[in-house]
């Protein structure tokens, strides 16, 4: 799947305050990347956050994990279709099978309507859980192997993709094929100048550099305190461009 690097590129607007969030959008909004709205700010500033985000011209990852019965996922879905700008919408692949060709189904039912249609991928394993963490919910085995069965099950549900470690791309890729998305959230580059401490592991346990997540497979990489808590989180994201560029 072709795209250009800085297509790739998605930055976390994780704030608690539309007024941040857009200050940061707009410092960045002419380096061309996507901006990940998720439940933060989308609970603090509701749907509005994603109608003056959309109006910098930026594309919209909407990270809201939809998991819940079908009937209410397919309507959140729906929903969400109405709001400009969005380019991906997920769902929590742990709401199994029914709940994901629910949400298929409400999204396939707009494409005759319009022809902007998100893509639709599901989460498998987050970046923050570990082997002990998910045995401590009742998941055996090693992340991987989670990953790549919530993989499957998406896959078989209708959905585009999924959201996954950069750890499990490559495996991924090579089970579902190059056009199936493979979106890495937990992306930490080395630390370039102008990129800031936030670029450490923090809460993030499955991690990866922008590069090495881009070659073992990545459509999309999300970074987000390692730009928007550095000093010039412009400098910081170009910096990021650049490692992808230069690939």
């Amino acid at each position: 799947m072709s795209r250009s690097p800085r297509d790739r590129l998605i930055v976390a607007l994780d704030f608690g305050s539309l007024n941040s969030a857009l200050d940061l959008a707009r410092s960045l909004s002419s380096v061309g990347c996507m901006f990940k709205i998720g439940s933060r700010l989308f609970t603090a500033a509701g749907p509005e956050s994603v109608r003056k985000v959309a109006e910098l011209g930026a594309g919209i990852f909407l990270d809201l994990k939809f998991h819940d019965i079908p009937y209410t996922v397919a309507g959140a879905v729906a929903a969400a279709l109405h709001l400009p700008g969005i380019r991906l919408i997920n769902v929590h692949a742990l709401g199994g099978t029914a709940m994901m060709q629910a949400a298929a189904e409400a999204l396939a039912s707009h494409k005759a309507a319009t022809a902007s249609v998100p893509k639709l991928i599901a989460v498998t394993v987050l970046t923050s859980m570990d082997g002990p963490a998910l045995r401590r919910v009742g998941i055996p085995g090693p992340p991987g192997e989670a990953v790549l069965k919530l993989a499957k099950l998406a896959k078989e549900s209708g959905l585009d993709g999924v959201v996954a470690s950069a750890l499990d791309s490559r495996r991924v890729r090579k089970a579902f094929g190059k056009d199936f998305i493979i979106l890495n959230p937990g992306v930490r580059p080395k630390g370039p100048p102008g990129v800031s401490k936030g670029s450490e592991r923090d809460d993030q346990l499955r991690i990866a550099t922008p590069a090495k997540a881009i070659r073992a497979g990545a459509d999309y990489i999300v970074v987000g305190r390692p730009i928007t808590a550095a000093p010039d989180p412009r400098a910081a994201a170009e910096a990021i461009l650049h490692e992808i560029e230069s690939l």
